[in-house]
């Protein structure tokens, strides 16, 4: 059972739009894409992740007072939390709001950016995923700012790669059915990506991506994602991965600084505050979702952790 899996099936995040762009040197471009100006494509979002694939030439990334980075054909930067930044050549240029020079397209057609000075090109393909209520995502909270990922080096990149460029040509073709195709492929590109980081960082390091590579609390990680509904004990959990109460415990407590009861918790009020601002279900089937027996104790629980009842949360 992978733990990883679960908390990104929890975050239900959907691929939308591509926008595929092509740059001549000198160029530069700020990044502010908002859930508000996707809203078209991917549906109701709240949060959006983006990604710049390099397919020519040399993209240059800066977010805030960080330093910039380079990459090149084959690599990709992945953006988990929407940071503002900007995207440039070589050349020092003035910035541009990247929505400014987004052509509108058609119906059935994909966004497009054409810009710059007329010098050596960098072509690049953008991929936008959605979702809602995602501040409390662990995965998401424990991310940087920006990850990369290098087709030329990860266990995936071959395939990866080859998906990216394939949509490259599709999306410069305009052929039917392309924008579902893409959707899948930056879903793809993103679990990849997290997969990779996850892989390559070092031991000991602490933290809820250290949990994940734990076998027992990974596991257990797993189950609470899968089925927040069952009557989770700290026992019962610990039967389930093949660990004792106590080491469970100190593991959770150790990685992720709350006991497995607490950890549950959250996982289910997140999932509760999600439910009700999409407004989908009652407050009654919110509850059986999420292992509650009764409304009222639902209500209790809900109130214990945001400080308002589910019926104030939504305006009722």
């Amino acid at each position: 059972m992978d733990a990883l899996s679960e908390v990104l099936r929890a975050a239900r995040l959907s691929g939308g739009i591509f926008l595929r762009a092509e740059f001549s040197e000198p160029w530069c471009l700020t990044s502010t894409i908002q859930a508000s100006d996707c809203s078209a494509h991917l549906g109701p979002t709240d949060h959006v992740i983006l990604y710049h694939y390099v397919v020519e030439g040399e993209l240059t990334v800066q977010i805030a007072d960080e330093d910039p980075a380079k990459f090149h054909p084959g690599q990709a930067v992945i953006f988990a939390r929407n940071d503002r930044h900007n995207l440039s050549g070589r050349e020092p240029a003035e910035a541009v709001p990247a929505l400014d020079l987004a052509r509108v397209p058609a119906p059935g057609e994909l966004m497009e950016i054409e810009h710059g000075g007329g010098g050596a090109a960098t072509r690049i393909v953008c991929g936008f995923l959605g979702g809602q209520g995602l501040a409390g995502n662990p995965l998401l909270s424990s991310l940087p700012a920006a990850i990369r990922y290098d087709t030329s080096t990860a266990r995936s990149g071959p395939l990866v790669r080859t998906s990216l460029e394939f949509a490259a040509n599709e999306v410069a073709d305009g052929r039917p059915g392309t924008d579902a195709m893409l959707a899948r492929i930056s879903e793809m590109l993103f679990v990849e990506a997290v997969r990779a980081y996850v892989e390559d960082l070092p031991k000991d390091l602490g933290g809820w991506m250290e949990a994940l590579r734990d076998r027992s609390v990974s596991k257990a990680i797993a189950l609470i994602h899968r089925q927040p509904e069952e009557p989770w004990t700290v026992e019962r959990l610990g039967r389930a991965v093949g660990a004792s109460r106590s080491t469970l415990t100190d593991k959770f407590t150790r990685y992720l600084d709350c006991a497995p009861a607490e950890y549950l918790t959250k996982h289910r009020m997140m999932l509760a505050a999600r439910e009700l601002t999409s407004g989908n279900a009652s407050i009654m089937t919110i509850a059986e979702q999420i292992g509650y027996g009764s409304e009222a104790a639902f209500s209790r629980a809900f109130k214990r952790f945001y400080g308002v009842s589910p019926s104030a949360w939504t305006g009722d």
